[in-house]
C-alpha cells in the first residue's frame, strides 16, 4: 500500500472500518493505482478478498503487489484472496466449449445473445417482483460464495473490490442491470456481512456515454467516500501525474451534515506515490 494516502485517509490496517462503499473515479489519468494501494491495504490488514479483475491479468497484479511488499499467490493459496479473472474467463467463453466447465461461468453473459434488464430471485431473502432473472446473477452468486464465512476463517472481515465496472458497460450489460447487481452486493457484503466494497469506474466529462454517466452518479449517491483521479487541465508533467480529489459524505445528510472534500496533486514513482497540495510540489518549489 501507499502510506501517504493511508495517512490522508486517516487509515489504519489495525483497525479497518466495516460497510463501506467506496467509489474510485478515474477521469483522463489512469487510476489503477488506487486499486493497487486498496488491495495491499486489505491483505495487509488480514480481511478475506473477492478481487473482480476485469481489466488487468493476475500476473499484473501480482507484479505491482511484490513491487508494494506483497505476495497475490500467497495469498491466493491461502484463501485469503478469491480472484477472478475476467480476462481469461472471457477468453474461455468466447472461444472455449461450454461443456468442459460446471455450472455456470460467473461473466456467463457473455454467451447470451439477449441481455434480461431484471433480477428475478437472487437469494430467498432478496427478491424483486420480476418475471425474468439478470445474467448477472452467475457473477452475484461467485462474490456470495467468495465471501461467505466458513468455519475455522479468522479473516477481520469480507471485501468486495471491482476493477472496472465500467468494462462490463462496454461488454453489453445494462446501466439498470449493473446498478442492480451493485445494490445487490452492496446489501450481502457492506449490511449483511459488515465488510467494505470498493469498484473502480472510469469517467470522461467530455464522453456522451449516457450508461456510464448513470452509474457513476448513482453510485456517488451510494458511497461513503469517493477518490476521483484526474488529469492535470494543462497536460502532461513529469513531476506532476494528476490531482485527486478526496470526498467524504456525510453519513446523515438530512439532518444538517455536509460533504468535506480535499484536494491533491500527486506523483507516481516505482515503488511509492507522493502526495502534496496543489502547486507546492518540490520540483515548483
Amino acid at each position: 500500500m501507499f502510506p501517504g494516502l493511508s495517512v490522508l485517509l486517516s487509515a489504519s490496517t489495525e483497525e479497518v472500518e466495516q460497510g463501506k462503499l467506496t467509489l474510485m473515479c478515474a477521469s483522463k489519468t489512469d487510476g489503477s493505482f488506487l486499486v493497487h494501494h486498496f488491495l495491499s491495504y486489505y491483505l495487509k490488514a488480514g480481511c478475506k478478498v473477492c478481487f473482480v479483475a476485469l481489466v488487468q491479468s493476475f500476473s499484473h497484479y501480482n507484479i505491482i503487489a511484490q513491487k508494494l511488499g506483497g505476495n497475490l499467490v500467497a495469498a491466493r493459496d491461502e484463501g485469503q484472496l478469491v480472484f477472478l479473472e475476467g480476462l481469461r474467463s472471457c477468453t474461455d467463453l468466447l472461444f472455449g466449449d461450454e461443456t468442459e466447465t460446471e455450472g455456470p461461468d460467473p461473466l456467463h453473459f457473455l454467451r447470451c445473445g439477449k441481455f434480461s434488464a431484471s433480477w428475478s430471485a437472487v437469494r430467498g431473502d432478496l427478491m424483486v417482483g420480476r418475471s425474468q432473472g439478470s445474467d448477472l446473477k452467475p457473477l452475484y452468486d461467485f462474490v456470495c460464495s467468495a465471501l461467505a464465512p466458513t468455519t475455522g476463517e479468522t479473516w477481520k472481515g469480507p471485501v468486495l473490490m471491482l476493477d472496472d465496472v465500467s468494462v462490463l458497460l462496454s461488454l453489453g450489460v445494462t446501466s439498470l442491470q449493473l446498478l442492480d447487481f451493485m445494490h445487490y452486493c452492496r446489501a450481502t457484503v457492506c449490511s449483511q456481512l459488515k465488510g467494505n466494497l470498493l469498484c473502480l469506474v472510469r469517467c470522461d466529462e467530455e464522453s456522451e456515454d449516457e450508461d456510464n454517466e448513470l452509474v457513476m452518479t448513482s453510485l456517488c449517491h451510494q458511497s461513503s467516500l469517493i477518490l476521483r483521479a484526474e488529469g492535470l487541465a494543462t497536460g502532461f508533467c513529469k513531476d506532476v501525474h494528476g490531482q485527486l480529489k478526496i470526498t467524504w459524505r456525510a453519513p446523515s445528510r438530512g439532518k444538517g451534515g455536509r460533504d468535506r472534500s480535499e484536494i491533491y496533486q500527486y506523483k507516481i514513482h516505482d515503488k511509492n506515490v507522493t502526495f502534496f497540495a496543489r502547486g507546492l510540489s518540490a520540483a515548483v518549489l
